[in-house]
C-alpha cells in the first residue's frame, strides 16, 4: 500500500495543476474523491479514459455546486475527509457556501487546499492568468532561451506543475501531518508564482552574486556555455551534454577528439571563448549520427544523453529498466514516483466516467435510491 493509504482527499474538479496534485495524492494512495459539474468532467483526451492520466485511481461524484442541497451534500461528504483540494479564482468557493471557515467548522481537522496562479491576495489575485504569466512575472521565462533571441516557453511544466502542482501536493502532505500532531488543520495557499519562484532560488541568488548575467543564453546552466548544451548531429537529430567538471570536460575533449594542447583551449570556465568553442563542437558533433554518439558517449562520465522524442521515449532501455513508464496495450503513462523501498503505491487504476461513483458515496451517506433520484431529477447531482 501506497504511503498515504487511508487519506481521503475531496477534489473540486479544475484543469491543470489542482488535477495533477490530486493524481500524486491518489499515486501514494490516498483516497480521492473527485468532485464535478453534471454533465461534465472537465477536460478529457478525446474522451478516452485511459488517457486521462490525471484522474487515475479517482473515485469521482457529480454535484451541482450552485445548488445549496449539493453543497450540502459535499460539506457531509468533507466530515469524514481529511483534505480538500480546490482550484477556483478567490471568492469563488466562499460564494458557493464552502470557504474554508464553513468547511473547517464541520470538520476541525480538515487540510484546505487552494491552487491559484496570483495567489489568495494581492494587486493580482482576481486577475486571469496562465502558466506563461506566472513564469515571466517570476523572471524563468526572461532567463530561458537563446543569446539574442526571445525567450522560450519551456511548455507549462513550470508555472502549473513543478510551481504550482507539486507544491500544492507537498504543502498538503505538510499541513496533513501538522494536523496529525495538533488536531487542527489549516488553508495552503498555493500559488504558481510563489511556487516557480522558489524553483528559481538558485538562479536568484546566482544572480545577485553576479555569476549569473541577465542576458539571457549566455550562462553555464542556460545554454552559453559550450560543455552545458544541445548539439545537432549529422541525422538532424539532437544530443546533450552537461560536462562540468573538469574530469568529466577533459573526457568529452578525449571523445570528441579535440587535443587541448594542441589547440591551445582557453580556460573552460573562461566565458570569452565560449561562443567560438561551441561552434568548435558544433562542427565536430554533425560528423556523426545521434546513435554513433550515443555509441561513443552514453554510460560514460561525459554527462551525456540523447534528445528523444516522445515517441522515443518508452522505449529507451533505461527507462525500461526502471519501469519508468507503465503500458497497458497501446497506452503507456508515468508510474507513480518517487518510490518507497516498503510502501509501495499500487499500479494506478484508469479514469473512472465523470459522476461514476455518485450513488454509492451519496448512498454511503445515508440516502435512499428514492431521494437520489429525486436529486438528480432536480439536476442536483449526475
Amino acid at each position: 500500500m501506497g504511503p498515504l493509504t487511508g487519506l481521503r482527499v475531496i477534489e473540486i474538479a479544475g484543469i491543470g495543476p489542482g488535477p495533477f496534485a490530486a493524481m500524486m495524492l491518489a499515486d501514494m494512495g490516498a483516497e480521492v474523491i473527485r468532485v464535478v459539474r453534471p454533465g461534465g468532467g472537465g477536460l478529457s483526451m478525446a474522451g478516452n479514459p485511459e488517457l486521462d492520466f490525471f484522474n487515475r485511481s479517482k473515485r469521482c461524484i457529480a454535484l451541482n455546486l450552485k445548488d445549496a442541497r449539493a453543497c450540502s451534500v459535499l460539506l457531509q461528504l468533507l466530515e469524514g475527509a481529511d483534505g480538500l483540494i480546490e482550484g477556483y479564482r478567490p471568492g469563488v468557493m466562499e460564494k458557493l457556501g464552502l470557504g474554508p471557515e464553513v468547511c473547517r467548522e464541520r470538520n476541525p481537522r480538515l487540510v484546505y487546499g487552494r491552487m491559484t496562479g496570483w495567489g489568495q491576495e494581492g494587486p493580482l489575485a482576481r486577475a486571469a492568468g496562465h502558466d506563461i504569466n506566472y513564469i515571466a512575472l517570476t523572471g524563468a521565462l526572461h532567463a530561458i532561451g537563446e543569446a539574442d533571441g526571445k525567450p522560450v516557453v519551456p511548455l507549462n511544466l513550470i508555472g502549473d506543475f513543478g510551481g504550482g502542482g507539486m507544491f500544492l501536493a507537498f504543502g498538503m502532505v505538510c499541513a496533513l501531518l501538522e494536523a496529525i500532531r495538533s488536531g487542527v488543520g489549516q488553508v495552503v495557499d498555493a500559488a504558481m508564482v510563489d511556487g516557480a519562484s522558489t524553483l528559481m532560488a538558485m538562479t536568484y541568488a546566482a544572480f545577485q552574486s553576479r555569476f549569473w548575467s541577465n542576458e539571457r543564453g549566455r550562462n553555464m546552466l542556460d545554454g552559453g556555455a559550450h560543455f552545458y548544451g544541445v548539439y545537432e548531429t549529422a541525422d538532424g537529430k539532437y544530443v546533450s551534454i552537461g560536462s562540468i567538471e573538469p574530469q568529466f570536460y577533459a573526457l568529452l575533449l578525449e571523445t570528441l577528439g579535440i587535443d587541448p594542447a594542441e589547440l591551445q583551449l582557453p580556460h573552460q570556465m573562461d566565458p570569452r571563448h565560449w561562443e567560438a568553442l561551441r561552434d568548435r563542437f558544433a562542427a565536430v558533433f554533425r560528423t556523426r549520427t545521434r546513435d554513433a554518439w550515443c555509441a561513443l558517449m552514453e554510460g560514460t562520465d561525459i554527462c551525456f544523453a540523447p534528445v528523444l522524442g516522445l515517441d522515443e521515449v518508452p522505449l529507451h532501455p533505461h527507462l525500461q529498466a526502471r519501469g519508468t513508464f507503465l503500458h497497458d496495450a497501446e497506452v503507456w503513462q508515468p508510474a507513480p514516483a518517487p518510490r518507497f523501498s516498503r510502501s509501495h503505491p499500487a499500479a494506478p487504476s484508469t479514469a473512472v466516467a465523470a459522476g461514476a461513483d455518485t450513488d454509492t458515496l451519496l448512498g454511503g451517506l445515508g440516502l435512499s435510491a428514492a431521494d437520489l433520484q429525486s436529486l438528480r431529477d432536480e439536476g442536483v447531482i449526475g
